[in-house]
């Protein structure tokens, strides 16, 4: 609903709610400047049994200061009142500006309101409400058999700028019917969160406020699932699925974003190795300018490789926009490939592979070009 957090009449307040108890897992941002609604619900997550996330947008209840943390307690206060539960059953959650204390009397004044319009099918509406530079709602769903059931798993998802790994600038709600140990279910999502939040670039800057949640309320009453178990690593893998068509949106969406680039590091000496040119080349002006402009300006990524303090053999180097090879042992192959890549990346989508040639690991990220429209955009956004 909108609570009056935006000045602008746009959705600004969603409460998601499960009907039985959950098991509930989390990952949260990594930045030292945490703000009071992740330092609340990482307490909270750890006494167990989240029926609720209360989360809003226009406003990120960051950097400001004692009043900020009495304020993110209110709000889970007032939602497990009007709920019927404890306040630490519910995940409190909130982005946008930093800096500027959260409207509380309007969102008190909302939350009664916003219990009596819960429903089934609000889960577009909620993605919608927690959107701030984005231009598109991100939702995924999905079924799957396992441990015996047909389990249900659903997500929403936020974020357009300030996105990189550990965490990015970004919120995530998934939520499930698995009966799943607690235990289980946040080593799940931590590394569902690796092969998906984490492995996605657009800008190289995270933020204050980031978290992923999964709440699993066992509804589907299949056999328990264990960590160890083949169970798990089908769940395991269900889960990541979802992560990823998520974070996938999230880079789509991206704040001025023509194109959508998956960077494939292989045949590294070490995976950390394969990590670190992987996000280098996500994150550099020059490589993602060059992608803006079409243009298949190899040595730019030959540079970035050699300044991302790895070893690498150069002469063993190759790189290929999608099929086309463009580099073949350290050396550019030539006009004629050079016009092929052009082509390529007239593409909205594709991937760039760099070849080390010296090893047996790989890691892969998805990024972006960089576009006068995101400078326009963040020259301007509010404070």
């Amino acid at each position: 609903m909108h609570a009056g957090i935006k000045e602008k009449r746009e959705l600004d307040l969603a409460l998601i709610v499960s009907e039985h108890d959950t098991s509930a897992a989390g990952v949260f941002t990594t930045n030292r400047c945490a703000a009071a609604p992740v330092t609340l619900t990482k307490r909270h997550i750890r006494t167990g049994n989240i029926r609720a996330i209360i989360t809003n947008s226009g406003n990120a209840n960051a950097c400001t200061g004692v009043n900020g943390m009495s304020d993110a307690r209110d709000m889970a206060k007032a939602t497990a009142e009007a709920l019927g539960l404890q306040a630490n059953q519910i995940c409190v959650s909130s982005t946008g500006i930093i800096g500027k204390p959260l409207p509380m009397e309007r969102i008190r004044a909302a939350i009664p309101g916003l219990v009596t319009r819960l429903k089934p099918a609000g889960g577009r509406s909620a993605a919608r409400a927690i959107l701030t530079t984005d231009v598109h709602v991100k939702e995924t769903g999905a079924t799957a058999r396992i441990a015996g059931k047909t389990l249900t798993i659903g997500g929403i998802a936020k974020g357009a700028g300030m996105i990189h790994p550990n965490m990015a600038t970004m919120l995530g709600y998934l939520a499930t019917d698995a009966l799943i140990e607690t235990s289980a279910l946040q080593r799940a999502l931590k590394s569902a969160v690796d092969a998906s939040f984490n492995a996605i670039t657009i800008d190289g800057e995270t933020s204050t406020n980031d978290m992923v949640l999964c709440l699993a309320n066992g509804h589907a009453r299949n056999s328990i699932i264990k960590a160890g178990t083949s169970s798990m690593d089908e769940f395991q893998r269900f889960l990541t699925d979802g992560c990823v068509d998520l974070a996938k949106q999230i880079v789509r969406d991206g704040e001025g974003t023509t194109k959508v680039i998956q960077v494939i590091v292989q045949h590294a000496k070490t995976s950390r190795n394969a990590k670190t040119i992987a996000e280098a080349i996500g994150t550099s002006p020059l490589v993602k300018t060059a992608m803006f402009g079409q243009d298949p300006n190899w040595g730019r990524f030959m540079a970035v490789i050699g300044r991302a303090r790895v070893p690498i053999k150069p002469a063993l180097i190759s790189i290929l926009f999608d099929d086309v090879a463009v580099v073949e042992a350290g050396m550019g192959t030539g006009v004629e490939s050079e016009r092929s890549a052009k082509t390529v990346l007239r593409r909205q989508e594709f991937p760039i592979t760099l070849d080390l040639g010296i090893g047996h690991e790989s890691h892969r990220i998805w990024t972006t070009d960089l576009s006068p429209a995101y400078v326009a955009l963040n020259a301007h956004y509010p404070t």
